[in-house]
């Protein structure tokens, strides 16, 4: 679910980035008296994610529009479906108009383009990850988008997980040496991930007690050995420019997650129109 106070604080942000003073163009065009629908329509196939976004933004600018839809996140909506109507002020609904798509359309492309990452390590055991690398100020939607397609949330941000990365094994002087000083400090229950990236650094991962291992940028024969030697010891995570065209053979090594930025740092808005019709 989402924080919808969280989300609210994001929509009010994006409102006044976008209206500040005024909208011009709709206060000289319009009366303000004008009512009428507004119909959200997918251009192409596409997977659901901010409905509730959607809808927030149109009430928080006003609160007499009506909204309707009969989808829910997660759903595919084929290209043609009507995703929602807004009905009232057309003076209000112009108003909030491209904030409430550019969120809207944001949310389902990073369902959509899960969703297809998902589908295609289908049969395996692999599931499939998001990263820290998000839109600032957006990764509470962004995150929720990415669960919406099917996709499960890595840590949220740097306070809830721990990942010892290289930069952290150069600083600290090495795997051993990072992992006992975490060990120290970390809560009982909390899981010990440590990046590798090659077949040695495996085995000091392993001989440190890490409990999730991450394959960073390692070639698919190598990730295959790797998920052979560690042996179950501990749970495998594949990293590092994974795309559509090679999930499949990552997943097909056995590791156990795959983790991939371009969820969130690379997807294609969803294309989305909201066409307006004035009530005579």
């Amino acid at each position: 679910m989402l924080e919808m106070e969280a989300v609210r604080k994001i929509i009010r942000r994006a409102l006044e980035e976008d209206i500040r003073s005024g909208d011009v163009t709709t206060s000289n065009a319009l009366t303000g008296s004008e009512t009428g629908l507004a119909t959200a329509l997918a251009k192409e196939d596409l997977v659901v994610a901010g409905m509730d976004v959607f809808r927030e933004v149109f009430r928080l600018r006003d609160g007499g529009l009506l909204y309707e839809t009969e989808l829910i996140d997660g759903a595919r909506a084929p290209r043609g479906t009507i995703l929602a109507t807004v009905s009232g002020s057309l003076a209000s609904i112009l108003t909030a108009e491209r904030v409430a798509l550019n969120l809207f359309q944001r949310m389902c492309g990073i369902a959509t383009l899960t969703k297809q990452f998902v589908d295609a390590v289908a049969g395996t055991k692999a599931k499939i990850l998001d990263t820290r690398k998000t839109m600032p100020g957006l990764r509470i939607l962004d995150k929720y988008s990415v669960r919406a397609g099917g996709g499960r949330n890595h840590r949220y941000g740097l306070y809830d997980g721990l990942l010892i990365k290289d930069n952290h094994i150069e600083a600290a002087g090495g795997i051993a040496e990072a992992v006992r000083r975490v060990r120290g400090q970390a809560p009982l229950m909390v899981k010990i991930e440590v990046e590798v990236k090659d077949l040695a650094e495996v085995e000091e991962a392993l001989a440190a007690g890490a409990d999730v291992i991450m394959l960073d940028n390692m070639p698919v024969h190598a990730m295959k050995q790797a998920v052979q030697r560690i042996g179950g010891k501990a749970l495998v995570e594949a990293s590092g420019n994974v795309t559509l065209a090679t999930v499949r053979a990552i997943a097909e090594t056995g590791v156990d997650f795959i983790s991939a930025g371009v969820l969130t740092h690379s997807a294609r808005a969803a294309d989305i129109s909201l066409k307006v019709k004035r009530r005579p």
